[in-house]
Formats: C-alpha cells, sequence, structure tokens
C-alpha cells in the first residue's frame, strides 16, 4: 500500500500548506509545470518524487524529468504527462498511448482544473490535480492524495485553498 502525492502547475512556487498536505505520502507525483528546478528539488526533500516536465519547464528540469513517465505503483499501471486532455478529448499522442500501453490510472496537468473522471471506454481513472502553484487563471491552489493498495486506487482526498 502507497500513499500517493499528486500535484501540477507549481509554476516555480510550492505552498507549505501543501508539503504539510503531503506529509505521510510514501511520493510525490508532478504532473507537468515544476517551474524551476528549485522547486522540484524542495518537494524531492520531503519525499520521493515523480515528475514530468511541462510546457513552461526550462532545460534546468527537461534534463532530469521526462515528458511522459510509464510506470507500475503495487499493481496499478500508471501514464503521466503535462498535456494529455480528458476521457473523450485526449490528445493525440496521449490516446495512442492509453490504446497501447492500458494503463489503469492516467494523470495529466496543464489545464488548472482538479478533474477526476472514470474513463469507461478505456477503463481507467483519469486525475488532473490542477494548480498547485499561483500563477494562472484559478481562484484555487488544489492538490490530492490518494492510496493506491494492490490494485485499487482509494480514498482520494483533496486540497484547495483560495489563490493568492
Amino acid at each position: 500500500m502507497k500513499k500517493i502525492g499528486l500535484l501540477s502547475d507549481t509554476h516555480a512556487y510550492i505552498d507549505e500548506k501543501i508539503l504539510k498536505f503531503f506529509e505521510d505520502c510514501d511520493e510525490i507525483w508532478h504532473a507537468g509545470d515544476i517551474g524551476n528546478i528549485e522547486t522540484a528539488d524542495k518537494i524531492s526533500k520531503l519525499k520521493a518524487l515523480k515528475a514530468v516536465y511541462g510546457n513552461i519547464d526550462g532545460q534546468d528540469v527537461r534534463i532530469i524529468y521526462p515528458k511522459i513517465q510509464s510506470f507500475t505503483c503495487e499493481k496499478v499501471k500508471v501514464l503521466m504527462t503535462h498535456i494529455g486532455g480528458y476521457p473523450r478529448k485526449y490528445e493525440k499522442e496521449m490516446k495512442e498511448l492509453i490504446q497501447k500501453l492500458k494503463p489503469n490510472l492516467f494523470i495529466s496537468g496543464h489545464s488548472h482544473i482538479l478533474k477526476v473522471i472514470f474513463d469507461d471506454k478505456n477503463n481507467l481513472l483519469h486525475i488532473n490535480p490542477g494548480a498547485a502553484g499561483k500563477s494562472g487563471l484559478h481562484k484555487f491552489q488544489t492538490a490530492v492524495r490518494f492510496i493506491i493498495d494492490d490494485e485499487n486506487i482509494k480514498d482520494l482526498e483533496v486540497f484547495e485553498k483560495p489563490r493568492g
């Protein structure tokens, strides 16, 4: 069993309250637009970090973190990228990867909109954790945490704080 903290779109800012929200997590996953390597380093000092780069990330982030991560956590196949779309509206590259890799969990960021959607066509759970940073049009900073136990994804909790 692993407790996962998930965030996206920090844009070079990580709120201490989000770090506190992730304190009892085993791993933190970042779905891109980290902002700079210092932000990634700050997060990785708290817990093991799996991350992908986003469209605003520079070479300092891109040389360490890939565009796409595909891995298994417990018995859950995970596919994570920054710009991926949503069920029935996936980006072309992600649609092809989903069909090929058949993940149980697809994670993307970019929209700054927190969404958790079950995709019955591809039999997967899609999570976009929204935006954890202060930059953007979003009104709330958001992040999520959940448990992966064997092949089950459960006990999802949302962090939400008014931005600014």
